[in-house]
């Protein structure tokens, strides 16, 4: 059986390879031409990212609070529960100088009238009695050095920290150190959380008695979530 075969003749040749030309100009040419040249530079058109700089100016920003956290046994309950109260009155600046020191002029303040838990009686309490706001109504602390942070201060990324400082509550002002973590944003943000603990005697402070209250800890457990923006 012979088998059927197509043969282009030399005359045939041209005119198919025209064709074929003219097929592959029509279907590249809607194409835009953004994919032959590739993504924009900077990722998603995002801004890259500054360099490090030695030394930053940092200003608390909204979305920052404080907390107390206290253990306490209440009556009638056979398991200890956790006092925590929370403020966002906090407000302050951190300056850190080229040489990695602190600038004199730091100090962040947290306002404790507006401490609030969720028992009113326990609030009543601890600002009337325990922290006496009406005579002390302000938390502050004075910072005297850092460690942990690079001296050319990152922009992206993170990094642990201490800060060692002056507090000053209840009229008492007392050194302590505040271990943190800090991440940093490429939009010049600084955030993050940093704790410290102290016992209510370190600030001739007294501990809440209420009716309710079988034993409260000692240990007064102190966090501070932070935003700063770099100015």
């Amino acid at each position: 059986m012979k088998r059927n075969r197509t043969v282009f003749g030399k005359g045939m040749v041209f005119p198919v390879l025209l064709g074929l030309a003219i097929a592959g100009t029509l279907l590249t040419a809607g194409v835009p031409r953004i994919w032959a040249q590739g993504p924009p530079p900077g990722g998603q058109g995002r801004p890259p990212a500054s360099p490090p700089t030695a030394g930053a100016h940092l200003e608390i920003m909204d979305g920052s609070m404080a907390s107390y956290r206290v253990r306490e046994q209440l009556a009638g309950i056979d398991f200890p529960n956790d006092a925590v109260g929370t403020t966002s009155a906090v407000s302050g600046t951190l300056v850190i100088l080229a040489d990695g020191s602190i600038d004199p002029s730091s100090k962040l303040t947290v306002g404790l009238r507006t401490l609030k838990s969720d028992q009113d009686m326990r609030d009543h309490f601890i600002q009337h009695r325990t922290l006496e706001t009406d005579q002390y109504p302000l938390a502050v602390f004075v910072p005297t050095r850092i460690q942990g942070l690079p001296v050319m201060i990152p922009t992206m990324g993170q990094t642990g920290f201490h800060l060692t400082g002056n507090m000053t509550i209840h009229g008492v002002t007392k050194e302590i150190t505040f271990a943190g973590i800090a991440t940093f944003g490429r939009d010049s943000t600084a955030a993050g959380r940093a704790t410290t603990d102290f016992t209510f005697a370190t600030f001739g402070i007294t501990k809440p008695s209420l009716a309710r209250v079988m034993s409260v800890d000692d240990n007064i457990h102190l966090e501070i979530v932070f935003k700063f923006k770099r100015t």
